[in-house]
């Protein structure tokens, strides 16, 4: 599991990238969610690394 936390807010960000925070299930700055360590979450979680803090594995 990755725990993964939204620091920088998603006004004015690409469609593309609002749609990978969602996919993550962040919805408001400072909100953290658990996700499960798949290639498909890692993707996302590359591509929006600039606003986000990740702990885990």
């Amino acid at each position: 599991m990755i725990t993964v936390t939204l620091v920088r807010s998603l006004i004015g960000r690409k469609k593309s990238h609002i749609a990978c925070a969602r996919g993550l299930g962040l919805r408001r700055i400072h909100h953290t969610v658990d996700v499960i360590d798949t290639p498909e979450n890692r993707g996302m979680i590359n591509q929006i690394s600039y606003m986000l803090k990740c702990e885990g594995r």
